[in-house]
């Protein structure tokens, strides 16, 4: 049983940590549980991360409560959800409660304002680094399917302006029916 605390324990202390180090969004988180739970902790394999990493960001909600579930209960069940769940949401609301009391010194204080342009460099080279293991994963597959629909996702998105939304449940049906077609395929083998 003692196990099982300390699994909890590393659950929620690795959320906590990740959750308050992180600024610029729920991509940021990605690259930052990958690190932690396939490298650092071997508790999930980059298959099972990337997995993870696309039904947070199709879910409702925010990614990295979602991706907190999704790994909690893969750890430790239901248990492990809440647990996950409660790490990830503790640093956020002590900071904003704080910084909601000191609202005004904060918004036109200069040395602030300085550190949180500071930041969005920092967080725009996490969000790139994202991306980049993202693309070179489904350009792993070598499946010509996937690749073409990462390169159209990525041109309808940014030159055409298509939400995200659309893109994603676009990508939901072809790969339905993917799906179906290789299964079809395979029945007709046996």
């Amino acid at each position: 049983m003692k196990k099982d605390y300390s699994k909890l324990w590393t659950l929620f202390k690795s959320m906590f940590m990740l959750s308050a180090c992180t600024f610029g969004g729920g991509f940021v988180i990605v690259s930052l549980m990958k690190k932690k739970f396939v490298e650092e902790l071997q508790w999930l394999e980059e298959d099972e991360m990337l997995d993870v990493t696309a039904i947070t960001q199709s879910s409702p909600g925010p990614l990295p409560v979602n991706a907190s579930v999704i790994i909690g209960y893969r750890m430790a069940g239901v248990v492990g959800s809440l647990t996950a769940i409660l790490g990830t949401i503790l640093p956020p609301m002590i900071i904003i409660s704080i910084i909601s009391l000191f609202y005004e010194q904060f918004r036109t204080n200069t040395y602030i304002a300085i550190a949180l342009q500071v930041m969005r460099a920092g967080v725009a080279a996490v969000i790139f680094d994202v991306v980049i293991n993202l693309a070179s994963n489904v350009l792993k597959t070598k499946r010509v399917l996937y690749i073409v629909m990462m390169i159209v996702a990525f041109i309808a998105t940014y030159l055409l302006g298509v939400s995200a939304m659309i893109i994603i449940f676009v990508c939901l049906g072809i790969g339905l029916l993917d799906l179906f077609i290789t299964m079809q395929k395979k029945r007709k083998a046996v």
